[in-house]
C-alpha cells in the first residue's frame, strides 16, 4: 500500500507530529511518502512540490517584487488587509485557496491513500476535493479545517490586571469573513466521500465531529505518539550539566514554537512565577520571542531547540513542566515531557485532560488564571517525591508510544481501502 502524507511544511509542532508518523511507517514497512510545500529538513522521502502559477501570475508576481524592492509600491492584497487588522496576540488565519495543485503530482497518482494533515496555504479546497478519487484520512492538528479560517477559535485576547484571561470580542469584519469561509468550505465538502477525519485529542475529536463541515464523516481518534527511544528517563545529573543547572535550583520549563503567542500562555506563567519569592526556582523558556527581557535572573530564555534529544535532556533537567495553554489540541510537549517521566501542570483546555491525571503524573488547575495556575505550581513543589518518575514514563509508554500509533494508523489505512 502507497501512503501520501501532505503537510505545507516539515518545521513546527505539527509538522513534528507529522513527520513522526511518517517515520513510524516506513520503521514499520510501510511504502509512505510525505509532500510538502515548504522544506527545510533534509528527512527522508520527503518532496518538494511546486507552485502551479499561470504565465500571467509568474509576471505579475515579479512585478510586485520589483515594486516593493524599489518602493514604488508595497501591494497587499484584501485578504493580507483583513490578517493584518487582527489582533497580534490572536493565532494565525489561513483562507482554503492556494496556487497548488496536490492532484498533479506524480507521488499522488501513485498513492492508493493520502493522509492530510497541517496543509494551510497548501491545500486548494475546491480543486482537490473535486478532482481526487482516492480514500482521504484527514489528520487534524488545529480547528482550521472546519472553521472560517481561524485555527483556533479562540475565546480569550490577553488577560487583566489581576491575571484572568479577557473575553474576546469579535469586530463585524471578522465575523463576516468567517461566515464565508464556513461556507465556501461547507459547500466544497458537502457530498465528499472516501473521507476520514483523525483527532489527536478528545476535544478535537468533539469539535469536529459537531461542526458543519465534517457533519456526516467519520471522526475517529487517533493520539499522537513519540519516539520512546529518544525522549526516555535521562540522567538528571548529565542534563543539568548540558545547560549549566546548578544542583540546588528547582526548574520549571516551559516550551513553545513562539514565547509570544498569546493562546500559549506564556504571560500567564510569567504572571504566576512572578509571585514565587523563593530563588531557588529557576523558569528556563524554550521557543522564540521578541519580549522584553525579564530582569529577573531567575528567568532563563534559550531561544528555540531543534534537536529532540536536546530537548529530552530539557526536559530531564527540569523539575516540572509547565503548559499554561488557554486552547490546545494534544500538545507534543506534554507528551515529550511525560515520556521523560517529568510531571506537568496545565490547564483543563482542550486536550490537556487526555494526558494529564492529576496526583500521577501533574495536576490540573482549578481555573484559568495565573492565581490558579500558581496554586498548582506550589502544590507539586510542597510535595514532588509523591510524583514517580518511571512510573510517569511507563504510563505515557503505554499510551503514546509511536509504535501504537503506527499500528492504529494501519488498522485505518487498511479497513477505508477495504471498504
Amino acid at each position: 500500500m502507497k501512503i501520501l502524507i501532505v503537510s505545507t511544511t516539515d518545521i513546527g509542532g505539527a509538522a513534528n507530529a507529522c513527520l513522526r508518523l511518517h517515520e513510524g511507517l516506513i520503521k514499520n514497512g510501510f511504502d509512505s511518502d510525505v509532500l510538502l510545500s515548504k522544506k527545510q529538513r533534509n528527512v527522508y522521502r520527503t518532496h518538494l512540490l511546486n507552485p502551479n502559477y499561470t504565465r500571467f501570475q509568474k509576471l505579475y508576481l515579479i512585478c510586485l517584487k520589483i515594486l516593493k524592492f524599489l518602493k514604488i509600491h508595497n501591494y497587499r492584497s484584501k485578504k493580507d488587509k483583513f490578517i493584518s487588522s487582527r489582533s497580534s496576540n490572536l493565532e494565525m488565519f489561513s483562507y482554503p485557496n492556494s496556487n497548488y495543485d496536490i492532484t498533479k503530482s506524480e507521488l499522488y497518482k501513485e498513492a492508493d491513500v493520502v493522509n492530510l494533515h497541517w496543509v494551510a496555504n497548501f491545500l486548494d479546497y475546491k480543486s482537490f476535493f473535486q478532482k481526487n478519487k482516492k480514500p482521504v484520512i484527514w489528520t487534524l492538528h488545529d480547528m482550521n479545517p472546519f472553521t472560517g479560517g481561524e485555527h483556533y477559535e479562540e475565546l480569550f485576547d490577553g488577560i487583566d490586571t489581576s491575571g484572568k484571561p479577557l473575553k474576546r470580542r469579535k469586530t463585524k469584519k471578522e465575523i463576516d469573513e468567517s461566515d464565508a469561509i464556513l461556507e465556501f468550505k461547507k459547500n466544497v465538502l458537502k457530498g465528499v466521500k472516501k473521507l476520514t477525519i483523525v483527532a489527536p485529542s478528545r476535544w478535537l475529536q468533539y469539535e469536529a465531529a459537531k461542526s458543519d463541515v465534517f457533519r456526516g464523516n467519520k471522526v475517529v481518534h487517533i493520539p499522537y505518539g513519540i519516539d520512546s527511544d529518544i525522549f526516555d528517563l535521562k540522567d538528571k545529573v548529565y542534563s543539568r550539566e548540558v545547560f549549566n543547572i546548578p544542583k540546588n535550583k528547582k526548574v520549571i520549563l516551559f516550551v513553545s514554537e513562539s514565547i509570544n503567542n498569546s493562546r500559549k500562555g506564556f504571560v500567564l506563567l510569567k504572571k504566576a512565577f512572578e509571585k514565587l519569592t523563593s530563588d531557588k526556582i529557576l523558569l528556563f523558556a524554550i521557543g522564540n520571542s521578541n519580549m522584553n527581557s525579564n530582569n529577573s535572573e531567575n528567568v532563563v530564555k534559550l531561544g528555540p531547540i531543534y534537536d529532540e534529544r536536546l530537548m529530552a535532556l530539557a526536559y530531564s533537567a527540569a523539575d516540572l513542566f509547565v503548559i499554561p495553554s488557554l486552547m490546545d489540541n494534544l500538545p507534543n510537549t506534554v507528551l515529550e515531557s511525560i515520556m521523560c517521566g517529568t510531571p506537568v501542570v496545565g490547564f483543563e483546555v482542550g486536550g490537556i485532560p487526555d494526558m494529564i491525571e492529576n496526583g500521577v503524573n501533574g495536576y490540573l488547575a482549578d481555573e484559568i488564571s495565573s492565581d490558579s495556575l500558581y496554586t498548582a505550581i506550589m502544590k507539586f513543589f510542597e510535595f514532588p517525591d509523591l510524583f514517580d518518575r518511571e512510573k510517569i514514563r511507563d504510563k505515557a509508554r503505554e499510551k503514546y508510544d509511536l509504535n501504537i500509533q503506527t499500528k492504529s494508523y494501519n488498522e485505518l489505512f487498511n479497513k477505508i481501502t477495504n471498504q
